[in-house]
């Protein structure tokens, strides 16, 4: 799986998870989706076959619908919130994540909620 992460996540979370040999970036890193609105960073990801991170349930569920697409990951702040202590906490949740989840595919036309392991 390809994925594209909102700009409200940090580029290093990318960085880190590329690193580990996975396909991922970041809003922040690219010039063309720094400050892009939501509409404009879904298309981005379906004409890259990209799955999208986002904590904006109610503007992404309004892309998706009737629309196909390589999938949405929702994270909520009051299960993981996006702190600089917490990066470590997503690189480690998204590797283990997309490691399940190999196929580009995998998330095609759904979406899920990605929550901290208990």
């Amino acid at each position: 799986m390809r994925l594209l992460l909102d700009e409200h996540y940090s580029n290093k979370i990318a960085e880190q998870l590329r690193a580990r040999g996975h396909d991922v970036v970041a809003a922040s890193e690219r010039a063309d989706l720094s400050g892009a609105k939501d509409p404009d960073l879904f298309r981005t990801a379906q004409l890259e076959r990209r799955a999208v991170l986002t904590e904006n349930w109610r503007h992404f569920q309004r892309e998706m619908t009737g629309e196909t697409h390589y999938g949405v990951i929702f994270t909520a702040g009051r299960h993981l919130p996006r702190y600089r202590s917490t990066i470590g906490l997503y690189v480690r949740i998204l590797d283990e994540f997309l490691s399940r989840h190999p196929a580009e595919d995998a998330l095609r036309d759904r979406w899920v909620w990605l929550k901290e392991p208990t």
